[in-house]
């Protein structure tokens, strides 16, 4: 019997492992390769695209399976050395091939004065810090046109124009973050269309939220945390149908929170901390079947607090604290809660520790109680400026009640005398 011969699909199995290794040892282009060499990037390997795995490196470089020779697609450095520079004309060899490029931790760089535009994403991180000479400038960056992804993140951005010129020519742009950057001005009046991802916090930005931003019907994340952004949350928000992150928190916001934000159902982590609204706290948060984060801390908000006790187990991080004039229903929520910087409510619905309330003794009776009707709160809730009245009032009773004695003794008195001086007579 002759021996069966290996199925063609099997035969194919058995020499992958070679076919694969013979694709990724293809070397890389040479003058990319002269390239990585003038820039002082350490290549242990002839390969320096199966150099991803040396943990010593302080670059991560990505290339393509092409041939005859590969190109280096990604350059990520990290803790950059003193020695490492970025002239342009070394950078020129990469320009046609590179479409991401990062720098994390290299404080002493200088950015190269051109970056080729065929960039798809570029990041820094904690870089270019020395001097001004070394910063990033927004004439810099407004020439990346073809970027997708703009991270920059405690990397300060030297520039006098407007943020809308940094990105005007970024058409393609889905994810955009420029954080503790020394950003200023206003919020642009328009943004490109294709933004999912916009984080602008810890910078100096100030104005209003534009109604730009609402325009961006795929917007899935949006942070202006921490900038010095003032007015109203515009009710235009509940355009962002798909937005799941929204962080405005220390900011000087001021109004109420507007009940249009009920219409963003896919909302799950909700930011409004450390600002003026005020108002009282909207009950559609407990209808967010998707909410999880909720923080309104450090606002202005009054009255009693709306939530039951199971909506507030069901969030993975809840903080309402620092409103003076809020509290909560004892008989709904439990001291089991914690619901720290947050007094509970007396029966008629103001915060027991409010040092503008008279205190009194609530045992046995419920925490907010309606029944008793306007004339009772009258009659209980008196002013500072009422009990002083009365008590100028009692005073001045008593006054007249001694003037009235003195005067009553005064004339039984004298009358005794004239009886006695009539009798000698």
């Amino acid at each position: 019997m002759k021996p069966q011969q290996p199925q063609p699909p099997l035969l194919l199995l058995l020499l992958l492992p070679l076919l694969l290794t013979t694709v990724s040892s293809y070397p890389l282009n040479p003058k990319q390769l002269k390239a990585l060499q003038s820039l002082n990037i350490s290549t242990p390997t002839n390969d320096p695209c199966n150099n991803n795995n040396n943990q010593s490196s302080s670059s991560s470089i990505t290339c393509d399976d092409a041939s005859p020779y590969r190109h280096i697609t990604s350059i990520s450095f990290t803790n950059c050395s003193s020695t490492l520079s970025l002239p342009s004309k070394t950078l020129k060899p990469l320009s046609k091939s590179l479409i991401s490029l990062s720098f994390t931790n290299c404080p002493s760089l200088s950015p190269p004065y051109h970056l080729p535009i065929s960039l798809h994403s570029f990041s820094a991180v904690s870089s270019f810090l020395q001097n001004n000479r070394t910063k990033l400038s927004g004439l810099f960056l407004a020439r990346l046109k073809n970027l997708k992804t703009l991270y920059i993140s405690s990397t300060p951005i030297q520039t006098s124009r407007r943020l809308y010129v940094i990105l005007g020519n970024m058409h393609k742009l889905t994810s955009l973050t420029i954080s503790n950057s020394n950003l200023t001005g206003l919020i642009p009046k328009s943004f490109h269309s294709n933004l999912r991802y916009i984080d602008l916090s810890n910078n100096s930005l100030k104005g209003s939220i534009r109604i730009s931003i609402t325009r961006l019907k795929n917007l899935k994340s949006l942070n202006l945390s921490h900038n010095s952004l003032s007015g109203q949350i515009p009710n235009k928000i509940k355009s962002l149908t798909f937005l799941k992150n929204l962080s405005l928190a220390s900011n000087k916001l001021s109004g109420t929170i507007p009940n249009s934000l009920s219409s963003i159902s896919e909302l799950t982590h909700l930011d409004l901390s450390m600002n003026q609204l005020n108002g009282t706290v909207p009950s559609f948060f407990s209808e967010m079947k998707n909410l999880k984060h909720l923080n309104l801390a450090d606002n202005s908000f009054h009255g009693v607090l709306p939530f039951n006790e199971s909506f507030i187990k069901n969030l993975n991080f809840f903080e309402i604290g620092r409103n003076s004039e809020l509290c909560y229903n004892k008989t709904v929520l439990s001291s089991n809660l914690k619901l720290e910087g947050l007094a509970p409510c007396d029966k008629y619905g103001f915060p027991l520790w409010s040092p503008s309330q008279k205190e009194e003794s609530l045992s046995g009776e419920n925490d907010y109680d309606v029944e008793g009707g306007n004339e009772e709160k009258t009659e209980n809730l008196k002013t500072k400026e009422e009990e002083e009245e009365e008590h100028k009032g009692s005073n001045k009773t008593l006054f007249g009640l001694g003037i009235g004695l003195f005067s009553l003794v005064f004339l039984i008195l004298f009358l005794f005398y004239l009886a006695k001086r009539c009798r000698l007579i």
